[in-house]
């Protein structure tokens, strides 16, 4: 599976998300943000609790650099771009301010996408919670 760094604005809810999934499935994974939030947001931690402690991280150029894939969800102009990468933009809202059962959605809506994503023969299809 290839390498795939995840970018959200406050690396707080979608990114995160993204990342956990991905990472169960057994790929290599990192997130960021382009203005990191200072905690997952609370109804994302609710649904997802191994995220509870996670710190959202600000966006780097080495994180670029080290991914074959970027996916971006709503960070816009703000994310680098590098020559030589797979850019994928996914529209998703932003879980801040929504309840459990949105993230639920928002979690499976998600783990679609990344079954899309993960383009290998031998790749798994992505667990769901």
């Amino acid at each position: 599976m290839p390498k795939v760094l995840f970018v959200c604005v406050q690396n707080a809810g979608r990114s995160q998300i993204a990342h956990l999934l991905y990472e169960r499935a057994g790929g290599t994974a990192r997130s960021a943000g382009s203005r990191p939030a200072e905690h997952v947001h609370e109804n994302v931690a609710a649904v997802f609790p191994e995220l509870t402690d996670r710190v959202p991280k600000k966006l780097a150029r080495e994180d670029m650099e080290w991914a074959e894939i970027v996916v971006t969800m709503g960070c816009g102009d703000e994310c680098p771009y590098i020559p030589g990468k797979r850019y994928v933009d996914w529209d998703l809202p932003d879980p801040a301010g929504g309840t459990e059962d949105d993230v639920r959605s928002l979690a499976s809506e998600i783990g679609d996408r990344l079954d899309e994503l993960a383009t290998e023969p031998a790749a798994p299809r992505l667990p769901r919670r």
